[in-house]
Order: C-alpha cells, then sequence, then structure tokens
C-alpha cells in the first residue's frame, strides 16, 4: 500500500472508521479540510447537495496534491420538510429528537473519489468516482424523558440528527435500512473498499 490518502474531511468520525480498515493517521492517511461554502443551493435536494459538496470537497484537495487519492464525503439527513444539521445544544438535540419521534428520516452519504493526473499530459485526465448510499432509519415513538436521558448520556451535539447509531443512539430507532450500514456514521466503508481498489490501493493483500 504505497499510495497515500487525504481524508478531506476533519471529521473525527471519518478518521475513525478509517482507522477501522487498519489504516494509521498520519501514517497510511492524513486529513485536510476544504474550506467551501456548504450552504445549499436554491431547490437543490438532499441528495444532489451530498453529490456536489462530496466531490468539491475532494476535487479541492486532490488539485493541491497530485497523485494522492483523496476521499470526500458529505452527509445531510431530512425527516419530512426538515433538513437534520448538527443541533450544536442539548436543548436543540432534545427539540430535533422530539419532531423525529415516531417519523421516518432519510439520510444521504456522498462519497468521491478523486485523483489528479501528476502529469498532466498524454490525454490522461484526471480520475475519480462518485456514489451515494441512502439510509432509512424509522425512529420509535419517543417519550421526552427518553429523549432527554439519551441526549444527557450520549451528547450527540456535533451529529446530524442528534444520534450516535454506532452506540447508545442505536435504541432510538426501530429499524434502519440500507445497504451499507457504515454510511451512517459518515462514511460508508462497503463502497469505500470497492473504490479504493479502483485506484489501485487494497486493503487486503491478494496474493503473497
Amino acid at each position: 500500500m504505497s499510495k497515500k490518502i487525504i481524508l478531506g474531511s476533519s471529521s473525527k468520525y471519518r478518521a475513525q472508521a478509517l482507522c477501522s480498515l487498519g489504516l494509521e493517521l498520519n501514517l497510511d492517511f492524513s486529513q485536510q479540510s476544504p474550506d467551501i461554502d456548504e450552504t445549499p443551493e436554491p431547490k437543490e435536494t438532499p441528495r444532489a447537495l451530498v453529490c456536489r459538496l462530496a466531490q468539491t470537497k475532494a476535487q479541492i484537495i486532490a488539485r493541491d496534491n497530485p497523485g494522492k487519492i483523496v476521499i470526500g464525503s458529505d452527509q445531510t439527513g431530512a425527516c419530512g420538510d426538515r433538513i437534520l444539521e448538527k443541533p450544536g445544544s442539548v436543548e436543540a438535540a432534545i427539540e430535533s429528537l422530539t419532531y423525529c419521534s415516531g417519523k421516518t428520516a432519510v439520510f444521504y452519504t456522498g462519497l468521491a473519489i478523486y485523483q489528479c493526473n501528476t502529469a498532466q499530459k498524454n490525454g490522461q485526465t484526471d480520475k475519480y468516482t462518485l456514489d451515494v448510499e441512502t439510509t432509512h432509519l424509522q425512529f420509535r415513538k419517543l417519550s421526552i424523558t427518553e429523549i432527554t436521558d439519551y441526549v444527557e448520556r450520549d451528547m450527540p451535539l456535533d451529529c446530524a440528527g442528534s444520534f450516535k447509531a454506532e452506540g447508545l443512539g442505536i435504541a432510538l430507532f426501530e429499524s434502519i435500512k440500507a445497504e451499507d450500514p457504515s454510511a451512517l456514521i459518515g462514511l460508508p466503508l462497503i463502497r469505500l473498499v470497492s473504490r479504493l481498489q479502483e485506484f489501485g490501493f487494497n486493503l487486503l493483500p491478494r496474493s503473497r
């Protein structure tokens, strides 16, 4: 695994996800946070938004790091007509989960892999892939006591939707439907492994 990876995100959760694949921060991959405006465009759907932002993040960093494999990812959740953002406070988290109680939410996770051609000649072009993973979550009917207790115990203030599904947050749901369950943490690992292979980066040796 001689090629280096850049994770185009400052998210500790995405970094932890990469580490779960056996990669080591600062050895196998580094993190860079792209400075971009993440404001949705007029009438832009959540799916279109995560596609645009994931690709933009990866492309911006890749252009400054020719030859490196850059991972860009973005996630947006929606419940009814509401976009589920990071709450930032206990009060906002409680309000968000109260709204979602008994409802179905959909999370869209965009994944872009981008590699700029180092030579920029011989007709070679940049290589990139773009995918979106969709996760459907059915919230249980939650009491205010359950919601308050959860928020105070898990403190999901920096998580879109106000929950950590990889921990106690799993107790908030009746069901989760997704082709790639790992997408909910912000980085769809099943898809990522397949895409990295297309860029010549194999996490498991094919032969000895």
